[in-house]
């Protein structure tokens, strides 16, 4: 309720309850007082808009002379005339002239039936009665709810001091734990160095066992090629026997000469084991063994195929960034599905896979580097939740500084409606208005919540800007903008909800009653004058 709202309440009261000390002023009937100057009985009148100027005996003769039918304020003869209630008792009015003498009574003190024959009764007194009643009642409110204004602003004023000194020590330990994050990065660091230097040693290890492995079955591969091109048993390869693999042609062409033969010989005509050792360097890339062509390859089975190494992760981490987690996570949600719907799909068994499963899986660590790596994790963890502490109190802080910095009114007196939400239901929705911060819609019976806007601004009138909230960017109408609702707040002294509607599509306008929008009312002042138009 605005000062200006206050003011006018009282001035009414003035007006109605000083009806019998007031005095009746001569003017033309339909007059207001304000106009009485203009209509000077015994001087020509000029129409209220200058048009023109008439005698004054033509003024209320029941016809029309001025365009803006100021000349029969009285009368019914102008169609766009107007005649003055003074309803003495009570407020005064305009009335279109056309209602003069029609039959019904429009002014309550029966002043527009002068002549029409209808018996009217004065109901000025008896309204000017519970217009104050009315009045009296708005202003107490406005009075107890501005008193309970001053308790929230008191209120606010406390929770900003209070705010402010755990802001100070939120700070504080947020220097504590920004020291501890920078400890625990310390130890983590020491910790990781030297468990990275014996996983790497542990690797490097691994990697050399596979590379002899492979050596191993390298040479293996060799002797068995080299007894299947010696066709003659003799501990010799000839250029003859290399002819018999045609695959071997260092030109693929259709043609395999013997002189292309000696030359992967090295440019003699056979080459002993040892010798050939260099030879299969060169070919090994082509060479199709002959048992491959003249038997079938036997068929694996499809968990042959896709048989992993039996690896531990945990009892083998060889990586733990956040990667790893994610990798998890898919797997997990991997285990979540029904294996008797689940089809493997056809995989081929690649010679790198052959020759892992070949080589065995990686050892486990021996129990010196497994305590590093246990040590190194139990830093991590450790950081990890010192960082996260951090990182709280880094969100404390914000929202700390957003609840002092922002604007709660002029004494902050809207700030007991931060994280508040109140609601209103209706026959078909509940509707829920969280002040600075969002306001929705959900169905009474059923079905998902609709974001009527997101906090926007105060969007009160120039000189009384905190009357209305604007939310903004609710959810989107069909073919249509995003909704959005306006929030007039009227004093009371309840904080409630008490009606919402949509004047347009998409747009909702929303009541609000609040103490905190109350405006001290102005005193009465002894022997402040009223008058009562006559």
């Amino acid at each position: 309720m605005s000062c200006h709202v206050c003011q006018h309440l009282l001035l009414l009261l003035l007006l109605l309850g000083v009806g019998v000390s007031a005095v009746e002023v001569l003017r033309p009937r339909g007059v207001p007082l304000q106009n009485r100057h203009f209509y000077e009985e015994g001087k020509p009148f000029t129409c209220l808009d200058g048009s023109r100027t008439i005698p004054f005996d033509r003024v209320n003769d029941d016809y029309c002379d001025c365009r803006d039918g100021s000349d029969e304020p009285g009368t019914a003869a102008c169609p766009n005339g107007n005649f003055h209630c003074t309803n003495a008792g009570f407020k005064p009015a305009f009335i279109p002239s056309s209602r003069i003498n029609d039959g019904i009574c429009d002014c309550c003190d029966t002043t527009d039936e002068y002549n029409s024959g209808t018996t009217c009764q004065n109901t000025c007194r008896e309204m000017g009665r519970k217009e104050r009643e009315s009045m009296h009642k708005m202003a107490e409110i406005a009075k107890e709810g501005f008193l309970l204004k001053k308790q929230l602003i008191q209120e606010a004023k406390r929770g900003i001091e209070d705010k402010k000194a755990k802001l100070v020590d939120v700070e504080a330990s947020k220097k504590d734990l920004e020291e501890k994050v920078e400890a625990m990065r310390t130890v983590k660091e020491a910790a990781e160095e030297p468990e990275k230097v014996a996983k790497e040693r542990h690797l490097k290890a691994w990697e050399d066992q596979k590379a002899l492995i492979r050596m191993e079955k390298d040479k293996a591969r060799v002797v068995a090629v080299f007894l299947e091109l010696d066709d003659d048993a003799d501990g010799f390869i000839s250029v003859t026997e290399l002819l018999s693999h045609p695959e071997l042609n260092p030109d693929s062409d259709d043609s395999f000469t013997e002189e292309e033969a000696q030359e992967l010989f090295g440019g003699v005509d056979q080459v002993d084991p040892v010798g050939f050792e260099a030879v299969w360097n060169t070919i090994k890339e082509k060479y199709i063994s002959e048992a491959s062509t003249d038997t079938p390859a036997p068929v694996e089975s499809p968990q042959e195929e896709t048989r992993e190494p039996d690896i531990d992760p945990e009892q083998y981490p060889e990586d733990d960034g956040p990667e790893d987690d994610e990798e998890e996570d898919e797997e997990d949600d991997d285990d979540d599905t029904d294996d008797s719907d689940y089809k493997a799909p056809p995989t081929e068994a690649t010679p790198e896979k052959k020759e892992d499963d070949a080589e065995g899986t990686m050892p486990a660590h021996d129990q010196e580097t497994q305590n590093l790596i246990d040590a190194a994790q139990r830093a991590r963890d450790d950081f990890d939740e010192a960082e996260r502490a951090l990182r709280e109190v880094d969100d404390q802080i914000k929202n700390i500084e957003k609840e002092i910095s922002f604007d709660f009114g002029p004494d902050a007196e809207f700030a007991h409606l931060y994280n508040q939400c109140y609601e209103l239901s209706t026959s078909e929705y509940i509707y829920r208005l969280c002040p600075f911060n969002r306001v929705s819609q959900k169905p009474k019976y059923g079905g998902s919540e609709t974001n009527l806007g997101t906090w926007g601004k105060w969007a009160g009138p120039e000189d009384n800007i905190y009357s209305m909230m604007k939310y903004e960017q609710g959810t989107g109408c069909w073919q249509g903008p995003n909704r959005s609702t306006t929030v007039k707040l009227t004093c009371g002294t309840e904080t409630v909800v008490t009606s919402t509607s949509e004047p347009s599509r998409c747009e909702y306008l929303m009541e609000f009653f609040s103490p905190a929008i109350c405006k001290e009312p102005p005193s009465l002042e002894p022997g402040l004058p009223g008058h009562e138009e006559l």
